[in-house]
This record gives structure tokens, C-alpha cells and sequence, in this order.
């Protein structure tokens, strides 16, 4: 239940601004990550990879929980508390003056975007009613979300090289105040549902066992797998990922109702979903890395450089989405990760003295194709047959995963890397004049090993995706499950 709207279009276009931030900020930092760790003293790619860390986990792990309780205390109030915090944490990280500093801010910033994101999207869904009016509302959402992805990355550039670092994090305040003062006039107050029991302790248990999961594997390089510390945080994430399984059994208003998974579509498509931004992460973190570190590219040119994924994966999106109810979603879905392991594969490939359209640009393209073709099938197979309630907690789920697959596949890939530059350069007794050849030996290893994450989600698919033909209905609501799953990742 929702006041009177005003102005339809101006309530859509405060809402998608919103978004637009949101994914903005996911690709707006990785063109000024070099810049960041020269200028703070991060002293490995190991120790960086937490800024993008940091924010993909508390973004994913509290998505769940920024939607109930959005439902249950508000939907613009919760959007507004999330934009504020949103914003309040940008300005503390613009003003970051250690490495600890940004990557806590970077952390509050993911919380701020789990409050908001929901929140804006269940009020689109409730402004505009379901049928033609509403699908256009969600494509215009959707086009403005892949927007930002784009604009990201080329003022990430712009920002970094003409003005400072700082700016990709100062940048979200103004648009964050505008976007709270129109909210005020345009967006329409939500009658909160009835108190329920909120599951906090859920969202806790299962953000902090990511965290100490992904914190144990950044210790590795340093400290190796069988150090007290590294050992230490596998066993809490693992007490902490036990507790959570048995408070959601026993909760009567549990985050996750596990007994969703019990659906093969479901935990396949959730599965491929954490897998293939584990794939993604990497080659952004890495290619900006190597673009201005080894190819000596400025942040505008690497903000370019990456723009080619943006607008392929937007169009590729856009067809396959009007020509989806035609063909075999298992087919696509087992092709799709082979299409980016293809990519990461062309990345692994990558010399020390490199031509962008032959050694570069196609592995983008490959990698955005087969991202595409991934993103739209697995949100229509998993949501498929779903009553509105469950496809909300898929479609959320599918978010979470898409986050917290990338956090952990960065850091994945950050232990392979790290290992590699460092034997490499143990091997050369220091020499610094190596030091460019060891680290992109050590990217073409990262890039392998997230090729691998791509395979295992072909096998996935193949193993347990069930193919059904989607309903009428299906069909019809493609639009709302494909912006209820659109993640702030990346390009994307």
C-alpha cells in the first residue's frame, strides 16, 4: 500500500538515479585502483583486492535482509536511510588516509547499497502496475543500470587522471543529496507490513563466514595454508556458516527459506551464479592492473579500454531476452561458460608488450557474450514456474550470489597471482628489473584459474539445470526477474 504518486516518470527517474549509483560506484573504482594503492601504501595486489572485496561481500551478504526490512518498515524510508549511509560512507572513503581506513568504508558503502537497492526496486514494482506499464519501467530501469556500468568506468578514468582518486568516492554525495530532496517530493511513501521478527543474526552469521572465508584466503601468500592464523579463520567461517544453516531451519521468518534449494534449477542456477562473477571479478581487477601498470595506459584510456563490454553485454542482453522463449535454456546455459572461459582463456595469453585490438579487445567481447548469455537464462531458468514471493527470494538470492561468488573468486585468484609473483621473483633473486614479466606471469595464471570457475559452471549447468519451456507468465515477467537479479558487478 503507497500514497497517491505524483508524477509516475519522475518517481521512475529518482528511483533508477539511485541505481545508477549503485553500479556506478562498482565500476568507477576499479579504473582508480592503481592510483589508490600508490597513493595509500597498499603493499600487495592481495591486501587491494579488499576494496572490491569489501564491498561485494556486505553488499551481498545484507541484500536479503535490506529487502525484509524494507517490507517491513518502509520501503522509501529504508530507501532513504540506505542512500544517506550510502553517501556517508562515500565521503569517509574520499577522506580515507590508510589502506584499513578505505577498505572499513568500502565495506559500509556495500551495507548502505544492500539498504537501498531493494528498496528502490520494490517501490518501482509497486508504482507501476504489472503488465506493459510496468515492464517499460523495468526496461528503463534496466537501461539505466547497464548505463552506469559504462559511465563508471569512464569517469572512474576521467576523475582519476584529471582531478584525484578521491573523487571517484566524492562524486556520490551530490548525487546521493539531489537524488534525497526529489525523493522527498516524488517518490511515494509504503505502508510498512506487519511487525515480524527480522532475521539479523542470519545476515550476520553468513556475511561473517564469507568475510573470515575470504580473509583466511588472503593470509595464504603471506602466511601459507597451514598457518595458525589462516587455519584459525577456515574454522570460524565454517562455525559461522553452521550456525546460520541452523538458525534458518528453526526461524519462523527465516532470511533464506532452505528449503528452496531443494529445487534443481534453483541451487544449479544459484551455483553458476556465484561461479561466473568469480570469473568476472578477476579479469577487471587484474586488466586494469596490468593496462596502467605494465602497458603504461592512463586511467582514461583503461576507462575506455573496458567500455566494449559494457555496450556488447547490453545488446547481447537485449536479444536474447525478446528470443529467450525459443530456445533451450540448458543449451545456452552450457554454452555460455564455455564462451567465457574462451575469454579468460585469450586473457591467459596476455604478453608483456601487448596490441589492445589483438591481444586484449577480443577476450572483452568474448567475455561479455558469454556474461550476457549466462545472466539472462539463469534468471529466467531459476525463477521459472515460481510463485511472486519465491521468485523475489531467487531473484535475491541470484543478486547475493552474483556478489559474493566475485569476492571470493577475487580473492581466489588474488592467492594464485600473489604465489606466482612471488616464486617468480624469489626464482630471479629480487631483481626489480623482473618485476613486470613475474606479474604478468602471475595475472596469465589468475586468468587460467578463473577460467576454471567457468568450466565448473558449464558442468554445472549440464549435470543439474532441468530444461522446462517457460509459461505464458514466465514469459510475460521476464522483465521484473531480470531487474530483480541485475547486480551491481562490474561492467555490468
Amino acid at each position: 500500500m503507497i500514497d497517491k504518486v505524483k508524477n509516475k516518470g519522475l518517481a521512475l527517474a529518482v528511483l533508477a538515479t539511485a541505481q545508477f549509483m549503485v553500479i556506478l560506484d562498482a565500476t568507477i573504482v576499479n579504473v582508480a585502483l592503481p592510483a589508490i594503492q600508490k597513493s595509500l601504501g597498499f603493499t600487495s595486489d592481495a591486501q587491494l583486492q579488499w576494496i572490491i572485496t569489501a564491498y561485494a561481500l556486505v553488499f551481498g551478504g545484507f541484500l536479503l535482509l535490506g529487502g525484509r526490512l524494507a517490507d517491513l518498515f518502509g520501503r522509501r524510508k529504508m530507501f532513504l536511510a540506505g542512500i544517506a549511509f550510502f553517501a556517508l560512507a562515500s565521503l569517509a572513503g574520499g577522506f580515507a588516509a590508510s589502506p584499513e581506513q578505505l577498505i572499513i568504508f568500502r565495506a559500509l558503502q556495500g551495507l548502505g547499497g544492500a539498504l537501498l537497492a531493494p528498496a528502490a526496486l520494490s517501490l518501482v514494482l509497486t508504482i507501476f502496475r504489472e503488465g506493459p506499464e510496468r515492464n517499460k519501467a523495468l526496461g528503463i530501469w534496466s537501461m539505466v543500470a547497464g548505463g552506469g556500468g559504462a559511465v563508471g568506468l569512464l569517469l572512474g578514468g576521467v576523475l582519476t587522471q584529471y582531478a584525484d582518486w578521491r573523487w571517484v568516492f566524492f562524486i556520490n554525495v551530490p548525487i546521493a543529496v539531489a537524488v534525497i530532496v526529489a525523493a522527498m517530493k516524488y517518490v511515494p511513501r509504503s505502508l510498512p507490513q506487519a511487525k515480524q521478527r527480522v532475521d539479523y543474526a542470519g545476515a550476520v552469521t553468513i556475511t561473517g563466514s564469507l568475510m573470515s572465508l575470504v580473509y583466511a584466503l588472503a593470509q595464504v601468500p603471506e602466511k601459507g595454508w597451514t598457518s595458525l592464523e589462516t587455519v584459525g579463520m577456515l574454522i570460524l567461517s565454517a562455525a559461522l556458516l553452521a550456525v546460520f544453516i541452523a538458525i534458518e531451519s528453526r526461524i519462523k521468518h527465516p532470511l533464506v527459506k532452505l528449503g528452496v534449494f531443494a529445487r534443481r534449477n534453483v541451487s544449479g542456477g544459484v551455483l553458476i551464479q556465484v561461479l561466473m562473477p568469480a570469473a568476472l571479478f578477476g579479469m577487471f581487477f587484474y586488466l586494469s592492473i596490468y593496462m596502467q601498470q605494465i602497458l603504461q595506459y592512463t586511467p582514461v584510456q583503461t576507462g575506455l579500454a573496458d567500455v566494449p563490454f559494457t555496450l556488447v553485454l547490453i545488446v547481447v542482453a537485449g536479444v536474447l531476452s525478446r528470443k529467450i522463449a525459443k530456445l533451450n535454456p540448458k543449451v545456452i546455459l552450457v554454452i555460455a561458460p564455455l564462451v567465457v572461459a574462451a575469454g579468460l582463456l585469450y586473457f591467459a595469453r596476455i604478453p608483456l608488450h601487448a596490441n589492445y585490438v589483438i591481444d586484449i579487445l577480443p577476450g572483452i567481447v568474448l567475455m561479455a557474450i558469454g556474461m550476457a548469455m549466462s545472466f539472462v537464462t539463469t534468471t529466467m531458468v531459476t525463477t521459472n514456474g515460481a510463485s511472486h514471493e519465491e521468485s523475489g527470494l531467487i531473484s535475491g538470492l541470484l543478486n547475493s550470489g552474483q556478489q559474493i561468488g566475485g569476492a571470493i573468486g577475487l580473492a581466489v585468484l588474488s592467492v594464485v597471482s600473489t604465489s606466482v609473483i612471488k616464486n617468480d621473483m624469489v626464482a630471479l633473486h629480487g631483481n626489480v628489473a623482473a618485476l613486470p614479466a613475474a606479474m604478468v606471469h602471475g595475472f596469465q595464471q589468475g586468468f587460467l584459474v578463473a577460467a576454471l570457475f567457468a568450466l565448473g559452471a558449464s558442468v554445472i549447468a549440464l549435470v543439474v539445470i532441468r530444461y522446462r519451456k517457460p509459461t505464458k507468465t514466465d514469459i510475460a515477467n521476464i522483465a521484473e526477474t531480470e531487474a530483480e537479479s541485475l547486480a551491481a558487478v562490474p561492467g555490468v
